[in-house]
């Protein structure tokens, strides 16, 4: 059993450190769309497009994050952490939110400023160029994050990739403000703006709303599911106090079994045994599972 845990441990770092090589891969596209979209959008004096870079610019930050908290989840457990560091995961998903929602008052100052001063973006091919050139490597790179964050089952990368999918839908926007723009709509450049923000929170809420649910210890298992696979496993008479918690790749199971009072500790340990290895094989994604044994009768 020991081993076998050894084993799920070496996997989980390997895992770890494949989820910090595609962050790196793309912090990297997403500070070259951020730079390309806050340059043009500052000369232009668009208030959507240097929103938009400031978008792409915490899509970045969010990586940078993702990294350094990655390279602390991946440390094996401890005296001071004995259920390892995973949470720290989701602590950079929650950091991710809060970036969001800076981002987002940004954006809504930029809008006002633009409607209430009635500012005019200058437009230009060159601009719109850029912006759907970005979109497109913005799509490339939530495709990506996507597939790699359902691989690994990664909540960081998950949540960045949705990060990620809301720069898609504020560069179409901006596409839009843009056009508008050069069909005499000026303020439309802060409509835009105000839609952007408006979306972005929203994003923000569905990122926090998953990391708060992890560090409260959200049930990762049904209670009812893991009953009915413990109570197929021979000597176990009931099933009760099934708790779960942790991260969705690694998650700890703690329940209570009776057993027929008659039997030895060692073979109601024998039991206890059977159990964790009939759940290990039901759910790969559980690391431990720690079984409470009480004889039948036990009040």
């Amino acid at each position: 059993m020991e081993a076998t845990l050894v084993d799920r441990n070496t996997a989980l770092q390997e895992r770890n450190r494949k989820v910090r090589s595609v962050l790196l891969a793309i912090l990297v596209a997403n500070w070259v769309v951020a730079v390309a979209k806050l340059v043009f959008g500052l000369l232009a004096q668009s208030a959507s497009v240097t929103a938009d870079g400031l978008h792409s610019f915490i899509d970045g930050g969010s990586n940078v994050l993702g990294l350094v908290a990655m390279g602390v989840a991946s440390q094996p457990a401890d005296a001071d952490h004995p259920y390892g560091h995973g949470k720290f995961e989701a602590l950079a998903s929650l950091g991710i939110g809060a970036m969001i929602g800076v981002g987002m008052l940004e954006l809504g100052r930029m809008a006002f400023d633009s409607l209430l001063h009635d500012k005019h973006p200058t437009v230009s091919v060159t601009m719109a160029g850029v912006m759907v050139l970005t979109l497109g490597i913005n799509l490339i790179v939530t495709r990506v994050e996507r597939h790699y964050g359902e691989k690994y089952k990664s909540a960081l990368l998950l949540a960045d990739a949705k990060h990620t999918l809301s720069d898609v839908f504020v560069s179409l926007a901006v596409l839009a403000s843009i056009g508008l723009v050069a069909l005499g709509f000026p303020r439309a450049d802060g409509l835009i703006a105000l839609g952007v923000m408006l979306f972005v929170a929203w994003v923000a809420y569905g990122i926090i709303r998953q990391a708060v649910g992890i560090l409260s210890d959200t049930a990762r298992l049904d209670p009812a599911q893991v009953s009915q696979h413990t109570l197929a496993v021979a000597g176990v008479r009931s099933c009760r106090a099934v708790r779960s918690r942790g991260m969705e790749e690694s998650v700890y199971v703690d329940l209570k079994i009776e057993v027929d009072p008659q039997l030895t500790t060692a073979q109601a340990h024998e039991v206890a045994d059977k159990v964790e290895q009939t759940l290990h094989g039901a759910y790969p994604q559980v690391v431990d599972v720690v079984v409470h044994v009480e004889p039948s009768g036990h009040s």
